[in-house]
This record gives C-alpha cells, sequence and structure tokens, in this order.
C-alpha cells in the first residue's frame, strides 16, 4: 500500500497508537493498584513495585528478538501475535492466585509488549516517505505518553470500582481489540511487495547505528530519571501527598505528549535531524538543572517538570527517524535493538535515582542528567560528522 505525498497511512498510524497505549498500560497502569496488589497476594508492596524490572527486562530481550523476526517472516504477524499473547497473559495475570503466577505472568506480558513497540516503529517508518516520518512516529510516541495521561487516571477511576484484576481484564480486552485493528492494517510485505529478506548482521551492527544506540541509553536515563521519580520527589520536596500529585503527573504526561508532537514536525522540516536531538538534549539538561536544583514552590516545579520533559521529547523523533533510516531489509532488527536499549536506559534510570537518593538526595539528579544530556548531545554531533545520512 503506497500513500501520497500528503496523506499519512491514519488507520495504520491509529492502530498503532492504540496498540502502543495498550503495550504500555499493560506495566505502567499497575502503579494505583501496588498497595492493594501487596495486600490480596500477601506480600510487601516493594516487592510488588520489582515487577516493572522483571517486566522491562523481558520488555528489553523480546523487541531485539521480535524486531529480528519481523524482517523474515513480515511484521503483521509478529505485531498483532505479540498483542493479541498479551491479552491472554494479562487475563493469566489477572486469575493468578499468588505472587509467583502474577510475576510470571507479568514478565511474560512484557516481552509480548516489547514484541510490538519495536516492530511498530518500522512497519510506520515502512509505510511513509522519510519527509514524512517524523510526524508519522511522534504521533505513535504519543500513544504511549497517553498512559500517563489518561491510563493511569483511568486505572485508577476504573479499579476502584473493580479492583486491579479487573483492570488487567480491561487492558486484555483492549490488547485483543488492537491486535486486530493491527491485524487488518499493517502489511506482512516490504515496500517493493517481495518477502523481507534475512537480515544482514554487518548492517545491523554498523558503526552509525551502534552509536545511536548508545546516545539512545543516555536520553533514555535522562526521561526515566523523572518520569520514575518525579511524583517522589514532590512528595519529598514539599509533602505532598500521592494524590496531590495527580495533577502534577498529568501535566508532566503532557509536556511528553505536546514534546513528541512538536519534535515530529520538527524533524520533517527541519531535516538535519541529529542536530535537533543534539540541541534538545542540551536543553533539557539545563531545564534539570533547575528543576533538581531550584525548587521555591510546587508551581514552579510542575512548570519546570512540564519543560523538561517537553525538550526532551522534542528529540525523541528526530532520534528514531534517523535510527529508521537503514535498509529497509533491516529496520525490524534495528528499531528492536532500540527497544532493548531503551530498556537498559529504564532499568539504568531507576539504579542510578536510587543510588543518588541514597547518597546526595534528589539534588544530585540535576548534574546528573545535564552530564547524560550533554554525553548524547555529543554523540549525536558526532555521528552527523562521521555517518552522513542518505534521506531518500
Amino acid at each position: 500500500m503506497k500513500t501520497s505525498p500528503d496523506a499519512l497511512p491514519w488507520a495504520l498510524i491509529a492502530a498503532a497508537c492504540l496498540g502502543s497505549f495498550a503495550a504500555t498500560s499493560s506495566g505502567t497502569t499497575r502503579a494505583p493498584f501496588l498497595l492493594e496488589m501487596a495486600a490480596d497476594l500477601d506480600v510487601s508492596m516493594p516487592l510488588v513495585a520489582n515487577l516493572v524490572s522483571l517486566t522491562a527486562t523481558a520488555w528489553g530481550i523480546t523487541s531485539a528478538l521480535a524486531g529480528w523476526l519481523s524482517d523474515i517472516v513480515g511484521r503483521r504477524f509478529v505485531l498483532s501475535g505479540g498483542l493479541m499473547t498479551l491479552a491472554l497473559a494479562l487475563v493469566a495475570q489477572a486469575m493468578a492466585g499468588s505472587f509467583f503466577w502474577v510475576a510470571l505472568w507479568a514478565t511474560v506480558g512484557g516481552g509480548c509488549a516489547g514484541s510490538y513497540t519495536g516492530v511498530v516503529f518500522a512497519e510506520v517508518s515502512a509505510r511513509v516517505p522519510d519527509r514524512q516520518r517524523g510526524r508519522a512516529l511522534g504521533w505513535v510516541m504519543s500513544g504511549q505518553s497517553l498512559t500517563l495521561v489518561v491510563g493511569v487516571p483511568l486505572a485508577a477511576a476504573i479499579g476502584s470500582l473493580i479492583g486491579w484484576r479487573g483492570w488487567l481484564a480491561c487492558v486484555a480486552a483492549l490488547s485483543f481489540v488492537a491486535s486486530f485493528c493491527v491485524l487488518t492494517t499493517a502489511s506482512g510485505r516490504n515496500a517493493a511487495g517481495k518477502r523481507l529478506a534475512r537480515p544482514s548482521l554487518r548492517t545491523v551492527l554498523s558503526g552509525r547505528v551502534l552509536a545511536l544506540l548508545g546516545i539512545g541509553i543516555s536520553e533514555r536515563i535522562c526521561y526515566g530519571l523523572a518520569a520514575v521519580y518525579f511524583a517522589t520527589f514532590l512528595q519529598a520536596t514539599y509533602g505532598l501527598s500521592l494524590v496531590e500529585t495527580a495533577a502534577p503527573l498529568a501535566v508532566f504526561a503532557l509536556g511528553n505528549v505536546g514534546g513528541t508532537i512538536l519534535g515530529g514536525q520538527l524533524a520533517d522540516r527541519l531535516r538535519d535531524r541529529l542536530r535537533i536531538f543534539a540541541v534538545a538534549m542540551v536543553l533539557s539538561g539545563s531545564a534539570a538543572l533547575a528543576l533538581f536544583l531550584w525548587h521555591p514552590s510546587p508551581e514552579v516545579s510542575v512548570a519546570l517538570g512540564f519543560l523538561y520533559v517537553m525538550l526532551n521529547a522534542i528529540g525523541r523523533p528526530a532520534y528514531m527517524t534517523s535510527l529508521a533510516a537503514v535498509p529497509e531489509e533491516v529496520r525490524g532488527t534495528v528499531l528492536g535493538l532500540n527497544g532493548s536499549s531503551a530498556s537498559v536506559g529504564w532499568i539504568g534510570a531507576a539504579a542510578l535515582g536510587a543510588g543518588m537518593i541514597g547518597t546526595v538526595g534528589f539534588e544530585g539528579f540535576g548534574p546528573l542528567a545535564a552530564v547524560l544530556s550533554l554525553v548524547g548531545a555529543a554523540g549525536a554531533l558526532l555521528s552527523r560528522r562521521r555517518f552522513r545520512l542518505t534521506i531518500r
């Protein structure tokens, strides 16, 4: 299926957004239920919170494997199958009677979600010309961002009526619908209408790809430091209750949504994508210093959190479109590896953040994010000079 120069494949993008929302919601929306799950399963709350690490690890492993598989058998099967299996894993998790089985099925679900997220970017990238990829990928990323704006509050509201098990069943139903939508809009073949060839390891692990994956880890750590600990930062700094952090978290998430949409526009209009990414990283690093070192009032900190995450998100579509500028036969594998590197970034953010809180406190977050932002920006500029992208 070919798209006209002025039209995006909106049916595919909508299905991709729905699938991204379902995949991300399968893990993120557990946040309101940590205490309830701990009581129900008769375990400690920190043990339930550790499900995030299990999910992220499985996510990263299967993202790389699914990307490679999609370049061999086609993407429709991997995308639809991943969401369908995620729905089954969520149902099994909702029916589990002990923490062991919840953890097992949560890990399986994380793997299923990981098999979707990298491949869907490859599918959308293959269906739009390079000049429109920034906007298209920005819209797909917004499906993930909406999990914090819509998914978590919705989980809290619906979960208060039907419990965490009932909410997981709702996400399972959403994953099933998304699987059908992707099945009817995604393609199992490449742009030339031929079955995709076996990917070349030399092309997949080229110097440019490895450099981009490396700076992607820095970017995810910077984002993860705020995304994981922003609510805790507000509680510790200003004494806010969990309920009082709901509105600030919504503002934070809206910054992420707005940044990805704006970043997609910039990536298509300005074209020098790695420079866009580098500038966004430097600016977000400066915002991080202000956010974590200067906190005169909750309103100021929320505004700075919005600015920080928006600047960070502006660079993300430019980064993804740069990473997608590889031969069609390896695009799924490369973007699957991006899912793996992102998982490394998330795990690194959680670990580094915990270490900072235990030693120097939240004041250490600003300098750490600023240094990592500069590292990511410098890596992007060096990659831009050494590996010139051929715009097709």
